[in-house]
């Protein structure tokens, strides 16, 4: 992953595309910031999986932010951070569709064995375990709900 995000700069420079060389820049220095406090706890560098979380955790604070300036009347920072979403988003597993995604929650239902709302967390495991990145757990975790009432 890490391959791939300084591949991805050096495109960008070459093509000056600022937009795109900006976002993967932040996107490098997130990385960064979480390689040092692991460092400073003792652990090891951040794996593939946790730059997978970081990516999400960055859209989903983009996507709020230009919610926020959209609300604001500030159209042209909201492009702006639909465009870093769009950026980021090219480093991301492709999404999992809302059908296949209910179809796939199902089955980690059925393998977990879950009986109520209190073995949610079993489902919910499963499924990061399956999918991290490809789905969005935030809407996944509605569906289990829905499925164990």
């Amino acid at each position: 992953m890490r391959d791939k995000l300084s591949e991805a700069l050096k495109e960008a420079m070459k093509a000056k595309d600022t937009r795109r060389l900006s976002t993967v820049r932040l996107v490098q220095t997130a990385i960064k910031d979480r390689d040092i406090a692991n460092r400073g706890a003792g652990k090891d560098p951040v794996s593939d999986d946790d730059i997978l979380q970081i990516l999400q955790k960055m859209v989903k604070q983009r996507e709020e932010s230009a919610k926020i300036y959209e609300d604001a009347g500030r159209g042209e920072l909201a492009a702006q951070e639909r465009e870093e979403v769009t950026v980021i988003k090219t480093f991301m597993p492709e999404q999992i569709s809302d059908e296949q995604a209910a179809e796939l929650i199902k089955a980690a239902v059925a393998e977990s064995g879950a009986q109520g709302l209190r073995d949610m967390g079993k489902v919910m495991a499963i499924l990061k375990e399956k999918y991290p990145g490809q789905m969005d757990f935030a809407k996944a975790s509605g569906v289990v709900k829905e499925l164990l009432k």
